[in-house]
């Protein structure tokens, strides 16, 4: 179903919105964690299980909430997840103790997976095949808009008014994109209307995805780690068992296994967000352990890589539209793989500037490779698949971004010992930082041979539904 322009204009906005609330909100309340923990008298781990609870929240009911969009309603459930949002957020901002906060962050997470599920799906629906691409560069670029603001306007709010301000912010920004869709989205979107919903699958899934972000995120920790890891995967595989023999399951399995373009989409933006996701964290350990620079100077310098994305994004959509997606997503991957070559090179001498241009490079690279991907991914399945098409794709983001930190743990603590980084450790630092990016790269070649596999394809086929 398609709408009219004036209701294209209302969808594009309300996504729009509700990209740049969420990445805005995640990057601002990593500035406002010190100021948490005093108030709390909060430890590292609590402070950790503020961001980690959200993302395992988002990491869950990604899935469900994009195949609840395809089955009651991808408007219904936008709306919906707008308004869990927005509350949880006022609620944080009236939190009485840190366990109270990261309670309400997992809550406020499953608020942010019922909008993620569905906003690309949304966009799909509504948007002319012609201009699909465009569109989703303007959505794509929101978000790094959202991740660039939010470290810099986050600190003013935190340093002006407190951490509570942040949360503040949530409500009016969340219930002016509810108004908004509220009054000028009226079209629905539910092609999967009156199939029943796969309890079965949500519930093997979700204690999988539970065990599989405590396992990453204690590998350091002792055997325990590796045994939480362990049945995490027993249970991934179940999960999968299960829905390959399901009528209407939660994850199809057949779209994996007989749509390529869709796997291959996939399996690249995996590979993509595994290799890239770490190259901020450590940059900002080497700008300001290595290189001497206090966190605001720090922080100035790795937001070129999110601004450089928020102007290129809508620029590599509109180009999706007119050249073979597959081949500008495989250019941008090839761009990230030569600057992660390009980081791994970097020692205690180099210069500042090689770090700006990388950043600039690395960004022009994502930029190329996001929008398109997900105008394959998005224009790869039927209409009543575009949920679980959705879902899944922000579910790659997430397994790719853990994937990133398990790598990073494991070599610390093979190389660092858990030590602390200090002049005297700085050379494991250094050689924990090149391994890493070099396996980084490596991912991004094997995600340029999934992405490859794509462009012999016609733009038609690139672009079907």
């Amino acid at each position: 179903m398609t709408s009219g322009p004036s209701s294209r204009r209302a969808v594009l906005f309300s996504v729009c919105m509700a990209h740049f609330l969420m990445p805005f909100m995640m990057s601002a309340v990593g500035i406002a964690l010190p100021a948490i923990g005093r108030e709390f008298s909060a430890s590292a781990l609590q402070l950790g299980l503020v961001e980690t609870t959200y993302v395992l929240s988002a990491s869950i009911f990604l899935l469900a909430m994009g195949r609840f969009g395809d089955i009651h309603g991808r408007r219904k459930v936008f709306q919906v997840g707008l308004l869990v949002f927005s509350l949880f957020g006022g609620l944080i901002s009236q939190a009485w103790s840190i366990e109270a906060l990261i309670v309400l962050r997992f809550l406020q997470g499953m608020g942010g997976a019922m909008v993620m599920a569905t906003t690309m799906a949304i966009i799909v629906s509504a948007t002319p095949p012609a201009e699909r691409g465009k569109a989703l560069g303007i959505a794509i670029a929101s978000v790094y808009a959202g991740i660039s603001c939010g470290p810099f306007f986050g600190g003013l709010l935190v340093a002006s008014f407190g951490w509570r301000s942040i949360f503040y912010l949530a409500v009016p920004l969340g219930l002016l994109t509810y108004v908004v869709v509220r009054t000028k989205m009226h079209e629905e979107w539910a092609e999967a209307k009156g199939e029943p919903f796969d309890w079965r699958g949500a519930l093997v899934y979700a204690p999988s995805i539970l065990l599989l972000i405590c396992g990453v995120s204690n590998l350091n920790q002792g055997w325990w780690a590796w045994g939480l890891l362990l049945l995490a995967n027993l249970g991934l595989a179940l999960f999968i068992y299960l829905e390959s023999r399901c009528d209407y399951p939660l994850l199809n399995i057949g779209l994996l296994r007989e749509n390529r373009v869709f796997a291959l989409s996939n399996l690249a933006a995996l590979f993509n967000y595994a290799a890239t996701f770490g190259v901020t964290f450590f940059l900002s350990l080497y700008l300001q352990y290595v290189k001497g620079m206090s966190p605001p100077q720090a922080g100035g310098l790795l937001i070129i890589q999110p601004i450089v994305q928020t102007l290129l994004s809508p620029l590599c959509g509109r180009l999706s539209d007119k050249i073979p997606a597959a081949l500008l997503a495989t250019s941008g991957m090839a761009l990230c793989a030569v600057g992660l070559a390009v980081a791994a090179c970097l020692t205690a001498g180099s210069s500042l500037l090689l770090v700006i241009l990388l950043l600039i490079f690395l960004g022009a690279g994502f930029a190329l490779f996001s929008s398109p991907n997900v105008s394959i991914i998005m224009g790869s399945v039927a209409p009543r698949y575009l949920g679980i098409a959705s879902g899944l794709n922000g579910t790659m983001r997430t397994m790719g971004m853990m994937t990133s930190m398990m790598i990073i743990t494991l070599l610390f603590s093979i190389l660092m010992h858990d030590q602390p980084i200090t002049p005297a450790t700085q050379p494991a630092f250094l050689s924990s930082m090149r391994i890493a990016l070099l396996v980084f790269c490596g991912l991004c070649v094997c995600g340029i041979g999934c992405s490859l596999g794509r462009v012999r394809r016609s733009p038609a086929q690139d672009q079907s539904i």
